[in-house]
């Protein structure tokens, strides 16, 4: 560990990555790349099956078509420096790309949730409101909805980065992650630690997770109490159905999320693994959940490509489909 000097500037931090051990460097770099390929591929073709398919031209779609960009940029600013460590052998992070990096992980993180909340507020009118669904998922609250997703992902985040970039006392500037991340800034700081704290808190527990799950556990509530009103069996499994591959990804981005802070600190890298996971094996599965578990995206998988209407922002204005 290098200790730093109070109020000594620091121009660079050291990215510790996944694991020290030299024997495991090559068999990281190799899953770290598969998994960022499968990331990319997966997610990319998704979002153009999305566009290019005039079937898929609806809300939810839209708001999926979000979620993959998200996952696609989200994985591309934790998992690239663990690659560029091993093909330059350079773990220094300047602290400018280090603030940078830490900004663009809590607003994609948050952004993430937000979309999934309106994606569930999406389901909610889909089966509570079918008759007046398309009067209110038009393309308006569509945009407006994805619009607030990406403003107050990018604005929640400010006051810890504000409080991060004055900090001028570090124990270390060795960053135990993979990436640059809020809690290990926590760890090294001197001072602006009780804020910081707070702030973690704050973020971390009520804005990413406390509210987007209330809002969703809401909306669901509703949707259940909608389906069990249905007199058919096929009726309600159907209804089901159509929120299964949603409902899949809330629960497995919300028990990773669980796991990721109710673990104990004391576990020599626990943390990392579960941060891991969320980062990269999240959007990896998210693709295929959404394949494998709605008919509508492995009936548009069969046809061909490039016979869809490209326009993204015409997803809300199919009026055939729900």
């Amino acid at each position: 560990m290098k200790n730093m000097k109070p109020n000594q500037t620091i121009t660079y931090f050291i990215i510790k990555g996944i694991s020290d051990v030299p024997e495991l460097q090559g068999l990281i770099f190799i899953l770290v790349l598969l998994i960022y390929l499968i990331v990319l591929v997966g997610n990319m073709s998704l979002l153009l099956l999305v566009c290019l398919d005039s079937h898929l031209h609806t809300p939810m779609y839209f708001f999926l078509a979000n979620l993959s960009i998200v996952d696609m940029t989200s994985s591309t600013v934790t998992l690239h420096k663990i690659l560029l460590t091993f093909i330059t052998g350079e773990n220094r992070v300047l602290y400018l790309t280090c603030m940078v990096q830490l900004y663009m992980f809590g607003s994609l993180s948050g952004h993430g949730l937000f979309i999934l909340t309106a994606m569930s507020y999406d389901r909610y009118v889909a089966i509570c409101r079918p008759l007046n669904y398309h009067i209110i998922m038009n393309f308006k609250i569509c945009l407006l909805l994805a619009s607030f997703c990406w403003i107050f992902g990018f604005i929640q985040v400010v006051p810890y980065v504000w409080v991060i970039s004055k900090i001028s006392c570090y124990s270390s500037n060795e960053i135990d992650h993979f990436f640059c991340d809020l809690a290990p800034f926590i760890d090294i700081a001197c001072s602006y630690t009780a804020v910081l704290e707070s702030l973690a808190f704050i973020q971390g527990m009520i804005i990413y997770s406390i509210t987007p799950f209330f809002l969703t556990f809401i909306s669901y509530m509703y949707i259940i109490t909608t389906i069990m009103k249905i007199p058919s069996s096929i009726g309600r499994r159907k209804a089901f159905y159509t929120c299964s591959s949603h409902l899949t990804v809330i629960m497995l981005l919300y028990t990773t999320l669980i796991s990721q802070y109710a673990v104990p600190t004391n576990i020599v890298g626990s943390k990392k693994l579960f941060s891991l996971f969320n980062t990269a094996m999240v959007p990896v599965l998210n693709p295929f959940i959404y394949s494998l578990k709605n008919k509508d995206v492995k009936t548009a998988f069969r046809r061909s490509l490039g016979k869809g209407n490209g326009d993204i922002f015409s997803f809300c204005f199919n009026s055939k489909q729900t």
